[in-house]
């Protein structure tokens, strides 16, 4: 199949128990391939056994193409545009709101990854100590971070705010840190020489900074069922027993999150996502400099805000980085295993997703 086609989508999870051979068939044939996981150690593992390979043969391999994790990359990038010289950032917080009209239910596909990911964690702590000495450090300019409460009311936004385990923050770093060893260049830029400015542009999209991602939650019943949920897991997860229980009755430990079968239309419908990043940096970059640690005095806020996640937006945006990919290839790496933010940060995809049903927005900026 692999070898018949010019790209895969692959759709199929959990990709740590399906994704790999697919990956395998696609690098051995030379063909580009996306797909839509949200599941850490999976892309990481992907990385570490077949960027060489990848590269040598002239494929890219790109996970989180979906909802997982384009939002998140493309939206820090449009938010980052936003510090302008001489104004530097310091810190990023994305914050993730779900609004819908009806109840808000989720596949119990995306609950099996989340339970298969939390019991291979000490898995992912051994597969990045692997790779630790092979990615390059991310150094952020300025005092250290202020982590804010893993749970904690957000005035600025209004929201409950409870730390999130996701995949967007281990993306994103991975994207920095690619752009720090210096991002790859484009299959043009390498034949051109007198393309060079694009490969500057493109590194000056991905400023270092610290970043977290928070659920933003409307009342305390809300971060009460996220705290059931996350309890259960966290406990259950660990054990095979354990396991099965979670998957068997997902509904129960979710406290209904999720359900067998999924949302109906209605309920996809009905439902809509905004992302808000909140970031926190220097009105004048010397400050980040001064011998002497100085706090962020300026902050800047933009969205990303779009139709239900899973079924909609997923493969909007799934099917926007396929078309660059088909219609535009010269201008993306040649080949490896890639972050999304890596391969499409300098790619026209904000305005396609754009002209489909998902906003970027500048919001406010402000004083601190």
């Amino acid at each position: 199949m692999c070898k018949r086609t010019k790209l895969v989508l692959n759709c199929v999870g959990p990709f740590r128990l399906y994704g790999e051979p697919v990956v395998s068939a696609c690098v051995e044939a030379g063909t580009d391939y996306l797909d839509i996981t949200g599941e850490p150690e999976f892309m990481e593992r992907m990385e570490l056994r077949y960027h060489e390979a990848a590269r040598e043969k002239g494929c890219l391999i790109v996970s989180a193409c979906g909802y997982d994790s384009i939002p998140a990359e493309i939206g820090l990038i449009h938010h980052l545009k936003h510090w302008i010289a001489p104004c530097l950032p310091n810190s990023v917080d994305c914050f993730l709101q779900i609004i819908s009209s009806k109840k808000f239910v989720g596949n119990t596909g995306t609950w099996e990854s989340a339970v298969l990911g939390v019991s291979s964690a000490s898995d992912l702590r051994k597969l990045r100590a692997q790779s630790r000495k092979s990615r390059a450090r991310i150094t952020v300019p300025g005092a250290p971070a202020k982590k804010p409460a893993l749970i904690h009311w957000n005035k600025h936004l209004s929201l409950w705010s409870v730390f999130l385990p996701s995949a967007d923050s281990s993306v994103v770093r991975r994207t920095m840190s690619t752009a720090a060893s210096g991002a790859p260049p484009s299959i043009a830029e390498e034949e051109d020489p007198n393309l060079a400015p694009v490969a500057y542009a493109r590194k000056l999209i991905y400023m270092p900074v610290h970043f977290g991602v928070y659920s933003g939650l409307p009342n305390i019943f809300s971060v009460l069922c996220q705290m059931w949920m996350g309890l259960w897991v966290m406990c259950l997860a660990m054990f095979a027993f354990g396991r099965k229980l979670l998957l068997r009755f997902p509904e129960f430990f979710s406290a209904g999150l999720f359900q067998k079968g999924g949302p109906n239309e209605e309920q996809v419908a009905a439902a809509r996502f905004t992302m808000w990043f909140v970031g926190k940096g220097y009105s004048d970059s010397t400050m980040a400099t001064a011998s002497r640690a100085v706090q962020p005095d300026l902050q800047i806020t933009t969205a990303v805000s779009g139709p239900e996640i899973g079924y909609i937006t997923t493969p909007i945006c799934l099917v926007q980085c396929a078309l660059i990919v088909l219609s535009d290839r010269r201008s993306l790496p040649r080949g490896g295993v890639y972050t999304p933010g890596t391969v499409f940060g300098t790619t026209d995809l904000q305005q396609r997703l754009e002209q489909n049903g998902i906003s970027f927005d500048f919001l406010s900026r402000k004083s601190i």
